[in-house]
């Protein structure tokens, strides 16, 4: 009769009954599967919990570029998620998206004012309109691809007024 060399159990058979290891085949060759463990089982009457994934990490590149995703929101995000507020790299673009995104908000109202005074001009005033509005849309979203495509790809793009200080703050 032989032995299990994993549990102890004896064994009739290729495999224990009771763990599942293969058992070594007469002649002293290994059986099939020899050396690959079975996982192990639960005990009778206890379900196993599902293997789930404890800590997903991004690259620092990934995570800067997803600080502009959706601006402020993701900006914040980044800054009060643990592993991500620590790395210096990844604040800066967090506050540079937060204050650039404040900076956007602050020129849109600017444009809205300047806008609605040339209304009192009838045709000029909503071709001005519309124009400073599509530019001002345009732009931004050509500097928000520009940012993320550049951060993903591992360069620091410091914006002219948003971005010392973004710097100054990432660095405390």
């Amino acid at each position: 009769m032989a032995f299990c060399a994993n549990c102890g159990a004896a064994v009739e058979g290729r495999y224990c009954q009771k763990c599942g290891t293969p058992v070594g085949a007469v002649g002293g060759g290994a059986a099939p599967g020899a050396g690959v463990n079975p996982p192990e089982a639960a005990p009778v009457g206890v379900t196993p919990l599902p293997q789930v994934a404890t800590g997903v990490a991004m690259n620092d590149n990934l995570a800067g570029a997803l600080c502009y995703l959706v601006g402020f929101i993701t900006g914040i995000l980044f800054l009060v998620l643990t592993p991500y507020n620590q790395n210096r790299t990844i604040r800066f673009h967090a506050f540079q998206s937060i204050f650039l995104n404040i900076a956007w908000f602050a020129v849109y109202i600017v444009v809205s004012i300047v806008s609605l005074a040339f209304h009192v001009i009838p045709f000029l005033g909503t071709f001005v309109s519309i124009v400073l509005h599509l530019a001002l849309f345009f732009t931004g979203l050509i500097l928000w691809f520009y940012l993320m495509f550049k951060t993903y790809n591992g360069e620091k793009i410091v914006l002219p007024l948003v971005g010392p200080f973004a710097d100054k703050q990432a660095g405390v």
